[in-house]
């Protein structure tokens, strides 16, 4: 329901003074008048460079989310190189809000690992240990996928805000599932989600608002009709035949 909701929308600003950042040359971001969000999981899909990540990314440093990723309460950089989208769009917050939440973002999950290490390192010894949240574990010694997991399994709780960027990237099949399981307990925990995907199976979450974005707009589409299901589809199959297909072309 929609007054469960965190965020219910997005839009930016109609007066912008400074627009000299590349992100604003994105048609997807020059055109985005206002975005509404109906359900606690909301999908963002579309090809390379149309500005998912780039999106989202706003979307959580406006919040107060560090731009690489943790929670609200991190506050560490190895270099800043996020855009200023964050600065020229409204975040439309709904009546509650949340207890917690985490920008997960693959790109910079190393230096998010990291930064835990270095936080368990100063904590006070009377105090519970800090990587207790995130499995008891460093996450530098578990393998890319097994520290997405521990993560999510660990540090994500009821009544919280989740932005994911690409959380598939590190996942074999059979975790993505996993994710989808602990999703779905966190959605009756009264978390919402946030999520930038390539992945056709993460998109098949069930009762999802999927946008597509693409060279002008932002379009509400069906699991069915997005590229990664048709062509996921298309490829399975007839693999011998799209082979057959990709490589002549090729020749």
């Amino acid at each position: 329901m929609i007054e469960d909701m965190y965020i219910t929308g997005v839009k930016l600003q109609k007066n912008i003074a400074d627009r000299s950042s590349y992100v604003f040359s994105l048609p997807v971001i020059r055109n985005l008048d206002q975005l509404k969000l109906n359900k606690k999981i909301t999908f963002f899909v579309g090809e390379n460079g149309t500005g998912k990540s780039t999106l989202l990314e706003a979307i959580a440093v406006n919040m107060g989310f560090n731009a690489e990723g943790g929670t609200r309460n991190f506050n560490f950089a190895s270099k800043e190189t996020h855009s200023p989208l964050h600065q020229s769009i409204v975040v439309v917050k709904g009546v509650r809000r949340p207890r917690d939440g985490f920008f997960l973002r693959a790109e910079s999950f190393y230096n998010v690992a990291t930064e835990v290490d270095r936080l368990e390192d100063i904590r006070i010894s009377t105090q519970k240990r800090f990587i207790d949240n995130y499995g008891g574990k460093s996450l530098h010694n578990q393998s890319h996928g097994e520290s997405f997991m521990s993560l999510v399994l660990n540090r994500f709780r009821g009544n919280s805000l989740f932005i994911l960027d690409e959380p598939e990237a590190a996942l074999s099949p059979t975790r993505q599932l996993s994710l989808m399981v602990k999703i779905n307990e966190l959605e009756k925990q009264n978390c919402q989600f946030i999520i930038s995907t390539h992945s056709p199976i993460l998109l098949a979450y069930p009762n999802a608002d999927i946008f597509v974005l693409n060279d002008s707009e932002i379009r509400l589409t069906v699991y069915e009709n997005t590229e990664h299901y048709t062509i996921t589809k298309q490829f399975l199959n007839n693999t011998e035949k799209m082979l057959s297909y990709l490589f002549e072309e090729n020749c």
